[in-house]
This record gives structure tokens, sequence and C-alpha cells, in this order.
């Protein structure tokens, strides 16, 4: 897949009614990986994606999507992507097949091809027998996954989603955080906002968002436990990684008692 490479955000700074809510955030997200944003509620996960979007302007610093400034309401660009909002933006009189129909008809599928690819997306995250319901009928988990249908229907080249697991049980949530770790694979630029353990441990990066500002996230393993009699013995873990030698991309293995060292939102990783 050739289109867009990658997604920066720039010292971006965004208030709303009188508060700040993100102060110098930086970030970079890359074709074919999986970049998971964290953080607790009300850190501005919303925020961010929101701008990202380009679906609203940074106060200070800006959004840049493969060096270009994004802007707002810029049509070309959003049809480039696929967004799951948390209240899923949903047209509560069509059905379930129909809100998906209309990305594909934004774009100027004949209409018989956005039929069928319709109900092929909704067949893949399990809705295939509620296509033709009205979505004000469907529970918040079924309107999440169509949602997430919407989203990936047109194969987008960016992939933004927030909280895209909220309302699924387990299963559905493997199933979801599957296919969204296979638009990055195919080569899209795929975002996720999510304060679930099992969405951004199912990522390639996490980054914490606190105090307005974004902190990449090492990936450890859990500690190994030290045997009584060894602590007993004066036995210390073995040190941390130093900063400047960070092992190499990936996951470390389970049995690796270190940490990677945190590295700033601007970093690439290796071998991307």
């Amino acid at each position: 897949m050739t289109g867009m490479r990658e997604v920066r955000a720039r010292d971006v700074g965004y208030a709303r009614a009188g508060r700040s809510i993100l102060a110098g955030a930086s970030m970079a997200a890359y074709a074919g990986e999986v970049l998971v944003v964290t953080g607790p509620s009300g850190s501005g996960k919303s925020s961010l994606l929101a701008l990202l979007a380009g679906l609203e302007a940074p106060t200070a610093g800006r959004v840049e999507v493969d060096g270009a400034p994004m802007r707002v309401g810029d049509t070309a660009m959003a049809q480039r992507m696929g967004l799951v909002l948390q209240g899923y933006g949903l047209v509560s009189v069509l059905t379930a097949a129909e809100n998906v129909e209309l990305v594909l008809q934004s774009r100027d599928r004949s209409a018989s091809e956005a039929v069928d690819r319709a109900r092929a997306a909704l067949a893949r995250v399990g809705m295939a027998d509620v296509a033709d319901h009205l979505t004000e009928e469907l529970s918040g988990g079924q309107q999440q996954r169509v949602a997430i249908a919407r989203a990936l229907v047109a194969e987008p080249e960016l992939v933004l989603a927030d909280e895209p697991t909220a309302e699924l049980d387990a299963a559905n949530r493997a199933m979801v955080l599957s296919l969204l770790v296979a638009q990055a694979r195919r080569g899209a630029v795929v975002i996720l906002a999510s304060h679930d353990r099992e969405v951004a441990d199912a990522g390639d990066r996490e980054l914490h968002l606190l105090d307005g500002q974004l902190v990449d996230v090492a990936v450890a393993p859990l500690p190994v436990p030290v045997p009584a009699a060894a602590a007993t013995a004066g036995v210390v873990a073995s040190p941390p990684v130093e900063p400047g030698h960070e092992p190499a991309p990936g996951r470390p293995p389970a049995a690796a008692p270190a940490a990677r060292p945190a590295r700033t939102g601007w970093e690439r990783p290796q071998g991307r």
C-alpha cells in the first residue's frame, strides 16, 4: 500500500472553555504501526484525536501529514481517514448497512459495490445478522462494531479510533483489535486512544498523555521474582538498561528483567 507515511503533532497546544488541555504535546506515528495513546479520563486523548483528524484546530503548534499542515475541514484529507469516535457518530434513522454504505458513496463507489462491501465489513465485525436493523435499535456494543466497520470499509490510510473496545466483551474486543492491527500491517497509520490495558498491549508503541504532554512508554516485562533464599543472601535484580543502550525494537522476552528506557514521542522505531 502506498499513501500516507506519517502523522505528526509539533508542540501542539489546545484549550477549551478557558482550560488548557494539551500543552506542547509532540508525537509522530508511522505507516505500518499501531500507536496507542493512553492516559486518565479527562487527560485530553479525545481532543488529541480530534486535532489529528482535522476536526478541530490547535491553539498552538500544528499537526502535519507527510510534512504538510493539517487543515480543518479538508475534504480530500477526510476521505483518506477512517474515524471511530466515542459517540460513534452513526445516523440513528439509517440501518447499520446504510451507515457503512455512506462512506463508500462519498467516495463515488457504485451503489452495488457499496452494498456488497458494507455487508462484508459488517460480517467481519460479527454484525451481518443485524445489517438491516436501525442503529437506534442496537446495543452500545453493536453500535461500536458498526462504527468500526464504517471506519475500515474503505481501507483508509489513517485510522483514528477513540476507545474502540469500550463497549465490547472479551471475544469482540479481541476480534476488533485483530482488525485494527491488520490495518497497520497492510500499511496504514493506526492511532488508538484508550485506557484499556489490553489495547495498549496490542500496540507497537504507547504514548502516555499526562499534564498536557506525551511521553513514550517503554514496554517492560513483568518483574522476575527473586527467590527468598537469594533475597536473603543479598542478591539484587539486574540494573536497568542505561539510556542510549536501548534493545532492538519489539517487546523484550518475558524473562528479561529490565525495561527499555523511555523515549520521546518524536523517535521513530528502528526498522519502520
